[in-house]
């Protein structure tokens, strides 16, 4: 969220997607006081948070955030199409439970493919400027499947 958040993109993923929801933890985690974007990210995601259990959930932690444990539990409950991560590690266990993923990048790209931005250039410039990680690998890979290198 933040890294889209960043590059003022958050309202593509309204457009790509019919319902877009945070559990609980995540909403949190991106409004804490004094976090950068926070006051952006706490308007745009009022309206979308839900609560969830993880009582009744079996999913491998590996040493996963409360934020990501939700996601991926309210992503298991609504069937959802796809979960909206960038962080290594918390992908892989995703992935390891059936989740589908997309990352920020990724919502870049799907957007220009379904003509909702003309280029996605100069947003993961904006993200790594953010001070968020993004690897020059991924960075330059986006670029080429975007036709903007």
């Amino acid at each position: 969220m933040l890294a889209l958040a960043s590059c003022d993109s958050l309202t593509l993923l309204d457009s790509l997607f019919e319902d877009v929801r945070v559990p609980l933890a995540v909403f949190g985690e991106c409004t804490i006081s004094g976090k950068p974007r926070a006051d952006q990210l706490e308007i745009y995601l009022q309206d979308k948070v839900a609560e969830v259990s993880l009582a009744d959930m079996v999913i491998a932690t590996a040493g996963l955030g409360q934020g990501e444990l939700e996601a991926m539990a309210l992503y298991k409950r609504l069937h959802a199409d796809r979960l909206l991560v960038d962080d290594d590690r918390a992908r892989r266990v995703a992935r390891l439970n059936g989740i589908s993923v997309v990352g920020s990048v990724g919502v870049l790209l799907l957007a220009k493919e379904r003509c909702l931005i003309e280029i996605i250039r100069p947003r993961p410039e904006e993200i790594r400027s953010a001070g968020i990680r993004l690897g020059e690998e991924i960075f330059l890979e986006a670029l080429r499947l975007a036709n903007e290198t």
